[in-house]
């Protein structure tokens, strides 16, 4: 499994409604925005809810944990910082948001939708921290 830091991927562009997300990343957080008027999570972040409209919000954290919704694998062009294709997935977390990452660690014809994967965090040289999707370890 990847531990050590890793190079090359897009870095993702940060603005003041995604700030949070990716400092929390740093910090091997998961965080989504939650609407302080009706307590509607939301992600991707945005500036206003998209239920009630409020643009007042407070972070909350997620558990990392969810099923897998959909897959596909990204066999060319390869995205940058990239050697063999990528899984890219949709997980449905616990808390009910879905969230977009690629799988590391799993053959994609192994994959089943519904099956538990996990948030994870990996370092990049770049200053920045990806948060990838894995199956659970034992015990998790």
């Amino acid at each position: 499994m990847l531990d050590t830091p890793t190079k090359g991927r897009s870095q993702p562009a940060v603005n003041q409604d995604t700030e949070f997300f990716w400092k929390g990343t740093r910090e091997r957080r998961l965080l989504a925005q939650c609407c302080a008027k009706c307590g509607a999570l939301r992600n991707p972040p945005g500036p206003a809810c998209p239920h009630c409209h409020s643009l007042d919000w407070h972070t909350t954290e997620l558990s990392g944990r969810g099923t897998l919704y959909t897959w596909t694998v990204v066999h060319a062009p390869l995205p940058m910082g990239f050697d063999d294709p990528v899984v890219v997935a949709v997980v449905e977390l616990e808390e009910g948001l879905r969230f977009v990452s690629d799988i590391v660690g799993a053959d994609p014809a192994t994959l089943t939708i519904g099956e538990p994967f996990e948030v994870f965090y990996l370092d990049q040289e770049e200053g920045w921290t990806a948060p990838l999707l894995r199956r659970p370890s034992v015990g998790s």
